[in-house]
């Protein structure tokens, strides 16, 4: 492993770490046992008993965070960098680990969300008012969740009722003309039939700012503002003890602004996120329980360059799936077995060999097991589909030195699905392109004492068959001097992330620190827009209802092309925000991002977010 660091800053690295909490609230109940995630097994699980690594962002920092979108609330984590080609409204990329965007997969309420032609999820129209809390999972999960989980999964959960009827409200302003209100009511009845509810709306708009800098070939010195509307729900019948049918969806329409060169046209692009699902869930012995679950999830999106129909162009994809799973309790050890059917389907109007539909079906078992200090666990899936058979596998081991101290290892294969435009898009998509395979390894050691939290994890992921862009096109009846996506690299993410934390206190203190290596290995180069040191660092002062805090992300310098000429230079923000605990119902928020009003690139010649003060009001939050 070559980290382009000094062994005195990895010293200090280290020690900065193993110095402070884990950021974020990461996994900060793992001692006590209480939190439960539910992304790594597909199951509720205490996060104790919880191998792989994860980290939670939950309601309460999300309504401190001032976020203007998921993607700015992802870019504080540890492990994890952004790009985006402007503001809030535009497309944006998440890497996890150095994976690329579509090497990790997203889920909503467990529906897998994304475009097939990209692979990717559409960052920018996931809306932050709709979300509860979120769960990230580092790693290869492809023997849970199939293709393209190599990187790690992100899984979104809206509000969820329970309990007696609760009405909260929020609104704020601030930088950009940016307006943000929602809304949500949940609760249960209560009862034998117990019927459960969650119902909210969000509204967000905002002016933006130049989404484009002189240099592109794009530029136009106008704003590009977005509107944003959204709505999500949730409702379940408690049919008898042990027997649950539920029903969930949301809906989010991005209409957001871009540029497209000087022209006196609106230039826009108007994209929709619409996902469903129906369940039932039902404990058919007592140690045995079954879910299946029937759901459906579309990404549209229009661009509008003209007025003209040739300058209006449509694309959609819809993704369908069954699940059955079964999780079979035996003893103090827990038996998995799925079984998925997955459709997917893509229209366009300006590239009809798009349209077509495949399939996917999987088989998957896994097991987990606790003895004493020791925790195992082993899994296996098969997915067949058009681009051939993929068996993957993992396992992973845990042992508890003491109630505070964790180590753990683990192995696991992965892979990515080629996407539609890697094997329909004409003049450069191929037929023959086979999935990318993954192979990780890592190991951890996790500390806890309820006040001091240090954490430290190496991880080893080697991709084989990496879809790029080759110029010229290798095979012989594309023409010469085009590019096309075509199977010949591989890649190597290699890391490791540092954590710790301390309270102390009024006051709270959390640390990351990210140090890697994400390289083609064919070529030798960094792969593009992943830094080689990120960190973060965030200390929190409590005094009686008021909470004020300070956030600082670091990034090293990246490249913003696989041939790594053109160099983005590293960057440092600082944020600032207090919350008022007016009374028992309402509570106020003060924002301060970027307090230095830093001038900073995540891509070339796209603009980003300068100085920004944000102010909210929220009723009824908990």
């Amino acid at each position: 492993m070559t980290f382009p660091v000094s062994r005195r800053a990895v010293a200090a690295s280290i020690a900065l770490a193993f110095a402070t909490p884990s950021v974020f609230a990461d996994s900060q109940n793992d001692i006590a046992g209480s939190a439960v995630f539910i992304t790594a097994a597909r199951a509720p699980q205490l996060a104790a008993d919880v191998l792989s690594d994860t980290l939670t962002i939950d309601s309460a920092q999300i309504a401190q965070s001032g976020a203007g979108s998921v993607i700015e609330l992802l870019q504080r984590q540890r492990g994890i960098e952004v790009a985006r080609n402007g503001g809030p409204g535009t497309s944006a990329s998440v890497f996890i680990r150095g994976a690329n965007s579509n090497q990790n997969i997203v889920l909503v309420d467990g529906v897998r969300i994304g475009s097939s032609t990209t692979g990717a999820a559409n960052w920018s129209a996931i809306p932050l008012t709709a979300i509860d809390h979120i769960e990230v999972v580092y790693g290869p999960l492809s023997t849970m969740y199939g293709a393209d989980a190599i990187g790690g999964v992100i899984q979104i959960f809206t509000k969820k009722g329970e309990g007696k009827p609760v009405l909260t409200a929020a609104a704020g302003y601030g930088g950009d003309n940016t307006r943000t209100a929602e809304a949500s009511v949940s609760g249960a009845t209560g009862g034998e039939h117990s019927i459960s509810y969650a119902l909210s709306a969000g509204k967000e708009k905002s002016d933006g700012f130049s989404s484009t800098v002189p240099g592109n070939y794009s530029y136009n010195p106008d704003r590009d503002g977005y509107d944003k509307e959204s709505a999500a729900g949730q409702v379940s019948l408690r049919l008898a003890p042990g027997h649950e049918l539920g029903a969930l969806f949301m809906h989010s329409k991005l209409d957001a602004q871009y540029d497209s060169g000087p022209s006196s046209y609106d230039t826009r692009s108007l994209q929709k996120l619409e996902n469903a699902a129906i369940y039932s869930r039902n404990q058919l012995l007592p140690g045995w329980t079954s879910l299946l679950q029937y759901a459906q999830a579309r990404d549209e999106s229009g661009n509008f360059t003209g007025d003209l129909p040739k300058d209006r162009a449509q694309l959609n994809t819809k993704q369908t799936d069954f699940t059955w799973q079964n999780d079979l309790q035996i003893g103090a050890d827990v038996l998995q077995l799925l079984y998925d059917h997955r459709e997917e389907s893509v229209n366009s109007t300006s590239v009809t060999t798009l349209n077509r539909d495949r399939s996917t079906n999987a088989y998957a078992a896994s097991y987990n097991a606790k003895r004493g200090a020791q925790l195992f666990n082993a899994s296996i899936r098969r997915d067949n589909s058009e681009y051939g058979g993929k068996t993957t596998g993992a396992a992973g081991y845990g042992y508890s030195f003491t109630r505070q101290l964790r180590a753990s290892a683990s192995v696991g294969t992965s892979f990515r699905a080629p996407t539609y435009n890697e094997l329909y898009y004409p003049g450069y998509g191929l037929l023959t392109n086979k999935p990318e395979l993954g192979r990780n390894a890592e190991a951890g050691l996790n500390y806890d004492d309820g006040s001091t939290t240090l954490a430290a994890r190496y991880y080893h992921n080697r991709l084989t068959d990496l879809i790029v862009s080759v110029t010229p096109c290798p095979y012989n009846t594309t023409p010469k001097s085009y590019s096309c996506a075509y199977n010949v690299n591989h890649a190597l993410l290699e890391g490791l992330t540092l954590e710790g934390g301390r309270k102390q206190g009024d006051f709270e203190l959390a640390a990351t620190v990210d140090l890697q290596d994400p390289k083609d290995e064919t070529t030798g180069k960094r792969l593009a827009r992943r830094a080689q040191r990120h960190a973060n660092l965030a200390l929190d002062y409590v005094t009686g209802p008021v909470k004020g805090g300070m956030e600082l992300t670091l990034s090293g310098a990246r490249y913003d092309d696989a041939a790594n000429k053109n160099r983005l230079g590293g960057y440092g923000l600082v944020n600032l925000y207090a919350t008022w605990q007016i009374t028992p119902d309402w509570s106020a928020l003060l924002r301060w991002n970027n307090v230095a009003n830093k001038q900073y690139t995540l891509a070339r010649f796209y603009s980003t977010a300068g100085s920004t003060v944000f102010a909210g009001l929220r009723y009824g939050y908990k």
